[in-house]
């Protein structure tokens, strides 16, 4: 079988990750993969903000955490030591479309690696926020952006999950 067809079939969420960091190698390695992503008109309208800094990481969790409405305690990255989180340029008409394609190859390219990934939503509100507006501008980056997701990335701890078997009847061919 092809190697990327069969990443994408062995591909799985991680909802349990080490604290140990992944190589700046392979968080570099991961970005790219998303930089290569496809995009609508050639655009590439869509930024990635790496963030290992674990004060940053935990209070972007937290914040996640109040508005996805959890207890106080509960980590929406499941542990995971790195976030790359995607945003879109607002201009773009196909934004969403755009940032879920540098996901999905950020997700596979992780998983390639040995590492673990989930996509994590709640982008959208935090980066709509003054504060990470705020961080946006003190990286230098200017214009409107939108949260499509967060790239959660670490080491698994404990068995890679199996795939869930596939639903029938979703595939039609029209010959």
């Amino acid at each position: 079988m092809n190697d990327i067809i069969k990443a994408m079939e062995e591909r799985r969420s991680i909802r349990k990750f080490k604290a140990d960091m992944p190589s700046k190698d392979d968080i570099d390695q991961i970005i790219e993969a998303g930089l290569y992503a496809a995009s609508g008109m050639g655009r590439q309208a869509v930024i990635t903000v790496a963030i290992t800094n674990k004060k940053l990481r935990d209070e972007l969790a937290d914040d996640n955490r109040k508005i996805g409405g959890w207890p106080d305690g509960f980590d929406p990255f499941y542990g995971a030591p790195v976030i790359l989180v995607v945003l879109a340029a607002k201009s773009s008409p196909i934004r969403v479309y755009d940032g879920s394609l540098v996901m999905g190859n950020m997700l596979l390219a992780a998983h390639s690696l040995g590492l673990g990934s989930i996509w994590i939503h709640r982008a959208k509100e935090e980066f709509e926020t003054d504060k990470y507006k705020q961080l946006l501008k003190k990286l230098g980056v200017e214009g409107e952006w939108e949260g499509i997701g967060h790239c959660a990335v670490g080491y698994i701890d404990g068995d890679r999950p199996q795939a869930a078997p596939r639903k029938p009847n979703r595939v039609f061919y029209v010959d």
